[in-house]
């Protein structure tokens, strides 16, 4: 269940900020990679890693020895963010230029799962998100792979998402000025698979075509 508390309410533009859960999730699924924040001794840090969810956790992963990892381990706070932008948005003043995006912010404090089949499931999960149905393809995972992992996971319960959809929003006064006003889609989307050295001459399997 997400609830708003202090820190994920909002002063500037409020109406951009939205505690539904089932938009929150949404955003966190297409996205597929997120930024961890955190301070450690006053020194700040802030880490982009890949990660899934499933239902209201949050799942990342490294290595057993990863600096980042060990840090964040025992449940100090961190600020999770992710952000999808839509559209850069054009005003006739440089003022009003903006950005179409949805994004979220998590609150929480990590957790180490160290059983092997729910490190094991992560795996196929965060791999099927980013390369959808390749994990049976792939050469199966070893054990010491599993091992040499490290799994955290976080509570999606202090959240927020936060978007802005649509057209410019200039000055009245400026509206009927002769300068191109509207939106320049910027969508993500993935491009034709390049082979390397070693598989020039594979054909493209069906999941990737």
């Amino acid at each position: 269940m997400i609830q708003q508390t202090p820190r994920t309410t909002t002063s500037r533009m409020p109406k951009r900020t939205q505690y539904d859960e089932e938009l929150i999730y949404s955003i966190l699924d297409e996205a597929m990679f997120c930024t961890i924040s955190y301070s450690i001794d006053n020194q700040p840090f802030s880490i982009p890693t890949a990660f899934v969810r499933k239902e209201n956790k949050l799942y990342i992963h490294g290595s057993v020895g990863s600096h980042f990892l060990r840090g964040i381990e025992s449940g100090i706070p961190v600020c999770i963010s992710v952000m999808l932008t839509d559209a850069l948005v054009v005003a006739k003043s440089a003022f009003h230029h903006s950005v179409n995006y949805r994004s979220v912010i998590i609150f929480s404090n990590a957790e180490r799962i160290d059983d092997f089949e729910t490190k094991a499931l992560f795996f196929k999960e965060l791999t099927e998100k980013l390369v959808p149905n390749s994990w049976d393809y792939l050469r199966p995972m070893k054990p010491s792979e599993v091992n040499k992992t490290m799994l955290l996971v976080f509570d999606i319960s202090e959240a927020s998402a936060r978007l802005r959809t649509g057209m410019p929003n200039d000055d009245e006064e400026d509206k009927s000025l002769p300068i191109w006003s509207g939106i320049i889609p910027i969508p993500s989307k993935k491009l034709s698979p390049i082979a390397d050295e070693f598989s020039a001459s594979i054909p493209l399997p069906k999941h990737l075509q």
